[in-house]
């Protein structure tokens, strides 16, 4: 039961990602073709590969992190916290960063990791992307040989389906319906590409992350059927 799981003991996190290169034009022959061939059933006839390509940060083989923010409650007696904070920069510096607050603070059987829709891109991606980078992956995010119920994971969006695998719901619209105080933000994630390549503004995406996992954290706790996290009880590192 969710009740019983320690809230001290899960990582919440989540990440921003774009194309790898910053137009289709920068990638070689072969990678173009590998392109077109990886969308063809997503763009039909609709868009040309290139048309196509503001996209390719949804893919791990052509898209690139450029952030990873996480958060984990604290308590010192009755008081409850909620920290912050964003791994960024180049992306082997961010994903070491990630593995290492992993390894040292979140790594035994206890602790689990959490997102929205995590299971589907988040925890893979991050693999994926570490795995092309040559790091070895953390015990937590390795997940061969694990059956299912080993795997230290938890996704938002998978506990709100109840088992209903044909659901999606946007984090957006779980937390209006649960009456989750909408964090004010200036983009979304369709905007992620243009913020980042044409407006040069990483800051903006960092908050834009961030508060996705305090949303994040939100959800949980009304699952739990908990007391919201109010403002002052989270903290920026």
């Amino acid at each position: 039961m969710l009740q019983k799981l320690n809230l001290e003991h899960i990582l919440f996190l989540d990440i921003e990602t774009v194309p790898e290169k910053r137009s289709f034009d920068e990638l070689d022959d072969e990678k173009k073709l590998l392109w077109e061939q990886k969308t063809q059933y997503q763009r039909k006839d609709e868009y040309t590969p290139e048309a196509f390509y503001d996209r390719a940060g949804i893919w791990a083989e052509f898209g690139k992190i450029i952030c990873i923010s996480v958060g984990y409650f604290n308590f010192k007696g009755d008081i409850r916290t909620f920290r912050t904070t964003t791994f960024h920069g180049e992306e082997t510096k961010l994903l070491k960063e990630l593995k290492n607050l992993i390894i040292t603070h979140f790594s035994s059987t206890k602790h689990l990791l959490c997102g929205h829709n995590a299971k589907e891109f988040d925890f893979p991606y991050i693999a994926r992307r570490m795995i092309i980078h040559g790091i070895e992956l953390p015990y937590k995010l390795n997940l061969f040989g694990k059956k299912p119920w080993e795997i230290p994971h938890l996704d938002t969006m998978e506990l709100w389906k109840f088992g209903d695998y044909k659901h999606y719901t946007s984090l957006k619209l779980l937390t209006n319906i649960l009456g989750i105080p909408s964090p004010k933000q200036d983009i979304d994630g369709s905007m992620v590409y243009q913020v980042y390549y044409e407006e040069n503004n990483l800051d903006r995406i960092i908050t834009y992350c961030e508060l996705d996992v305090v949303a994040t954290a939100q959800v949980f706790l009304k699952l739990r059927n908990e007391e919201l996290l109010a403002d002052s009880e989270l903290m920026h590192l």
